[in-house]
This record gives structure tokens, sequence and C-alpha cells, in this order.
């Protein structure tokens, strides 16, 4: 008897989430951002869907699918660096507060879920240090008082404004000098083979030395782009060194100390050879067991300008039982005449749409704020962030992609499941996702010269819709 009464509230939960899934669609509420405007995140429309069966070739569609789901969403970021941190200190308290609100309360702000920093230091810090004395083997000189300067506390206000929870993931830009080959933190080099075990012990001194300042560590990074030899802090792992410090060294001591259950992510570069270093590394059952997930960069340097979402729709084909996770990208070579160019934000637009349609189920940005000058940057590589402080006024200056990342960050929730969602016109570009409350999130970006009307078409019902030039929707069905 409880057995078949057991089944009866299974069958019934069963109808009920079915029947919520494919509930007919009654409204729309539309928010966008459009260049030319003051449109900013901006209410722009209720509308109402009507029958409408099969819609014509010559009619501009949008196309949603909720009854066919892909990855679970996770959350959407941005990376708490030393150069963030710094430029926030500089900044009055009123102007503090705001930048808080802005990134990470859900309501007044787009609602970030995630975060980055870096193991001691680089390019994005103003000057180059590490936490632990030449030559310490044993690691009895590790301290992060570098951080309690500046970082820490910014941390602990970003968890704050997050409302006592964000999960962060650390990386490393490069081990000490010492540990290398090269002799440099800067320009490469390699982790010497008789430090592998010392420099998995400085990951476990870094988490458990900031977890207990009240930071909780969700995950790490191997390596910040292990195949990059920079005039900065930098380390090159070929795909086998990686996978065998992973199983030999990384993975194991993580276990051994407890930290286990921190989210190990491979790779951390470029989009250009993720699929080669996933390969070599999740093809290795021992490696594979200890990574969570495969992390990835837009900056492709070599490659024409293609941004290669293909290669990321691959790994996600072919190791579907790891994540995708965008760890960093952002608009390189500074120049505060060009901060408020529309195209930075309909950059942000086009790769998160494309990465979330390939199977990313967490996007990073980098720096959440840098100064007037693109920095501080220890080496003069100066690069735009979404918001930027202006220091000798307290000014806070929002790029557009600030408004391009909140159409996601601020809509769509943790657990949301991506949905089927294709447009037939080249000029919009689309992804979709169905909140944990049922709710579904689209968002239409427009990267052409003319507006474009079109019918948004959810099972037999449409709603008419109007796009304007240059500029991006989110879309929230109920």
């Amino acid at each position: 008897m409880r057995k078949n009464i057991l089944t009866v509230l299974l069958l019934t939960a069963g109808c009920a989430s079915f029947a919520q899934t494919m509930r007919m669609p009654s409204k729309v509420t539309v928010y966008t951002s459009a260049d030319k405007s003051n449109l900013r995140i901006s209410e722009t429309g209720r509308l109402s869907f009507r029958p409408y069966a099969q819609p014509f070739e010559y009619e501009p569609c949008i196309f949603i699918d909720p009854a066919n789901t892909f990855q679970s969403f996770m959350g959407i970021g941005g990376a708490l660096t030393d150069a963030s941190a710094e430029t926030f200190a500089k900044l009055p308290a009123a102007q503090q507060q705001e930048l808080l609100t802005a990134y990470f309360d859900p309501q007044k702000g787009i609602g970030y879920t995630l975060a980055r920093t870096n193991i001691h230091s680089c390019d994005f810090s103003s000057d180059s240090y590490t936490y632990v004395s030449d030559n310490d083997k044993s690691l009895s000189s590790f301290n992060v008082a570098h951080d309690e300067k500046y970082r820490i506390p910014f941390i602990r206000k970003a968890i704050a404004a997050a409302g006592g929870s964000l999960r962060l993931f650390v990386s490393p830009w490069s081990p000490p000098a010492w540990m290398k080959d090269n002799n440099s933190l800067i320009q490469g080099g390699k982790l010497k083979p008789e430090y592998r075990q010392t420099w998995a012990d400085y990951y476990i001194k870094f988490i458990k030395t900031y977890e207990a300042r009240g930071i909780p560590v969700w995950g790490l990074s191997v390596q910040n782009e292990p195949m990059a030899k920079q005039r900065w802090e930098s380390c090159i792992y070929s795909a086998e060194d990686e996978r065998d410090f992973i199983k030999d060294y990384l993975g194991p001591t993580l276990q051994k100390q407890g930290l286990g259950n921190r989210k190990l992510i491979a790779w951390d570069h470029n989009r250009d050879l993720i699929y080669q270093r996933a390969s070599v590394i999740l093809n290795d059952a021992k490696a594979a067991s200890y990574v969570w997930g495969v992390g990835f960069h837009w900056y492709e340097t070599w490659t024409g300008g293609d941004m290669q979402f293909d290669n990321v729709r691959t790994v996600s084909r072919a190791f579907p039982d790891k994540n995708l996770i965008f760890t960093e990208g952002c608009q390189e070579k500074f120049d505060l005449d060009s901060v408020y160019n529309w195209s930075l934000g309909e950059k942000y637009g086009h790769s998160m749409i494309n990465d979330f349609n390939s199977g990313t189920v967490a996007w990073t940005d980098w720096n959440v704020l840098l100064d007037e000058k693109g920095g501080p940057n220890h080496v003069g590589n100066f690069c735009f962030a979404p918001v930027h402080a202006d220091t000798r006024t307290g000014k806070l200056i929002y790029t557009n992609a600030y408004y391009y990342i909140g159409h996601f960050s601020k809509f769509i929730k943790g657990g949301a499941k991506r949905i089927g969602a294709t447009s037939n016109r080249a000029q919009l570009q689309t992804t979709a996702f169905r909140n944990p409350d049922g709710r579904i999130a689209v968002v239409v970006m427009n990267r052409g010269n003319s507006k474009v009307s079109y019918l948004l078409w959810i099972r037999g019902q449409v709603a008419s819709v109007e796009s304007l030039p240059h500029s991006i929707s989110t879309l929230m069905i109920e």
C-alpha cells in the first residue's frame, strides 16, 4: 500500500512539473538597452500572446521550445583582482556602496553570484609578489598580509552585498620564481618537477588562509593561461603536464586536505586549444575524476578574430559529464575616449549568447572595476572593465558592457535550464532559459543598423516584438 501511495505521489509531482513546463504563455515583459537612447535595462513593453500556429518564411521570428532542455545555469560574475580592490579603496564611501549594489544586488543591481580572484600577483596588481620567502619549501613563511590591505576587505564587502553567498574561484598566474626553471615570475617558464608537491600545497595554504578570514572558496583553476608566455606572471603547462599535475599532485592533495569538494577547473585559456586540452586531460580516468570542468577565455590572438564557439560545443558533446565555465574576457588596449563605445557591450552579448548555446554553465568577466587609465597594472597591460572609476573625481563610469552582462545576470537565476531557442534572421541572436520559478528569460540581441519587428513564438502562440538597432533585450515570459 505504501509503495502504491508513493508511486501516485511521484506521478502527481511529475505531472505537476510537466504541466508547469508545458503551460501556455500568458504575457511577456520586455527590458531593453539600446544605442543612441537612454534605455539601459529599461522596461520597454508588456505584451500579450495570440494564437499563431505556423509562421511564414518572410516573417522574422524567435522560436522558443521549453520542452527541450539542456545544461543547468550556475551563475555570472567578475574578477575581484588587486586592481579592482585598489581602485575601489580610492572611491568615496557612497560610490563604493553604489558599485557593490550595482554588481551584486539582485533587485537594484545585476545580481552577480560568481567571482574570481588571483593567487598572489597577476598583471592586474600594482606589483609582483608571492606569499612565501624564497626557497621556503616547507611554506612555513606563508602569509597573505599583502592582500589584507585592499583585496580581502573588498571581497568580504562583495560577499555581503551578494547576500552573504558568492561562489569564488581562485587562479594562479605563476608559481614563485624559485619553483620555476626560468627563475622568474614572468615570461612563462615551467614548474620544476621537484616542486610539484610544494606548489600543490601552496594552493591548500591559500584556500585555507582565505577561508579562515571569512572568504569561502568554491573552486580553483590549475593555471591561468597555461600556454601563454607573457611579460607578466605566467607559467607554461603542456596538456600532459597539466594532466599529470592534476592526477598525481593537485587532485590527491585537495582530497587529503579535506578540500575534495572544491571545484577543480582545467585549461583556463582560450577557445582555440580547448578541445585538445580537454581530450588529453579528460580521457585520462584518474585526472578526470578530480576535474569539475573546463574553463576558457575569449582572446583569439592567432585565429583572425574567429571566436570559435564550435570548439566549446565539441567539448560539451564529447564530455557531457563535465562543466564548461567562461573564466575570463575583456576588451584590451584601454582608451578613455572609448568607454561609451557600443561595440564593447556587443562583444559581450555575442560571446555570452554563443557560449551559453554551446553548453556553458557559468560566465565570469575579468576585472569588475578599473581606474581611468585601465589599471592599475604593473606592466602597462591596460584594459577595459564594465565599470571604471575616475579616481580624480570619484565618479563611476558604466560602460555598455555592464548593461549587456546585466541582461543575462539579472534575469537568469541559478538552477535555470537552458531551453530551445532559435532565430530565423542572422541579425537577431538569441538564447533562452527557464528559471526555477517557471518563468522564461529570452535574450535577443540585434547588432544590425536597422530595427527588426519579429514574432516571439512559443507553442503556437506569438507576441509581436520590436528590436531596436544595436540593442539587447531580455523578454520575461510568464
